[in-house]
Parts: C-alpha cells; structure tokens; sequence
C-alpha cells in the first residue's frame, strides 16, 4: 500500500463553518482514529477553521480513543476562540458522551441546521 492514506472525513465549508462528515460506520481502529484526529487537526491547525460541526450521522460505533481525539479537537478550537458542534449522534453513542459528561463540556444538538446555529 502506498500513496495517499484514505480520507476519513468529508468536509463541507458553509461560509466560515466546516462541516466533517464521518465516512467510517465504525470509528474503532487506532490507525483511522489517528487519521480522523489528523484530519480535524489540520483543519484548524492548516486550514484556520475556527467553527466546526462534526456531523455523526454515518457512525455507528465510537471507540473511546475517537473521544479522546474529540476532546482534543474541542480544546483545539477553544484555544483558537472558536466552536465545536456536535449533531445526528445515535443514541447509544450519545449515551456515552452523557456517561462521560462530555455533553457537558461539547454542545451536541439533534440535526445539522441546530448546529450550524450554535457554531455561528
């Protein structure tokens, strides 16, 4: 295997938000958890975006290692006195982010145009 490593996100710019899109059903394995984390870092690190929606409609399954890498992408953007928004999170993962209080400390709201609200 050689080349480029497989995009994990698809990211959409609406006006001075970006908008990731998960195209792993199951964030679970370190190697894409790496990348995923990579991605969202250089959009803030690269690309100066301060105002992200991660939207979670294509994920079924997160590891706690993805967490890690959301927490780390949410201090990220709040060093750069921007946002991070959270929307269509599936029941049972957002009963972890509840367990963890991660709800507490990341705004997660039900679809994408709450979202782009809360970011802006």
């Amino acid at each position: 295997m050689s080349g480029q490593p497989r995009k994990r996100l698809e990211v959409e710019e609406l006006g001075d938000i970006a908008v990731v899109n998960f195209l792993d059903k199951k964030i679970l394995d370190e190697q894409n958890i790496q990348l995923i984390g990579e991605q969202l870092f250089a959009l803030v690190d690269n690309d100066k975006k301060k105002k992200i929606v991660l939207d979670f409609s294509n994920v079924d399954y997160l590891s706690s290692a993805a967490l890690g890498k959301i927490i780390a992408l949410n201090n990220k953007v709040k060093k750069e006195g921007g946002k991070l928004v959270l929307c269509k999170i599936k029941e049972d993962i957002k009963e972890v982010f509840t367990i963890t209080r991660l709800d507490k400390l990341i705004k997660i709201v039900d679809d994408q145009q709450a979202a782009l609200q809360a970011a802006s």
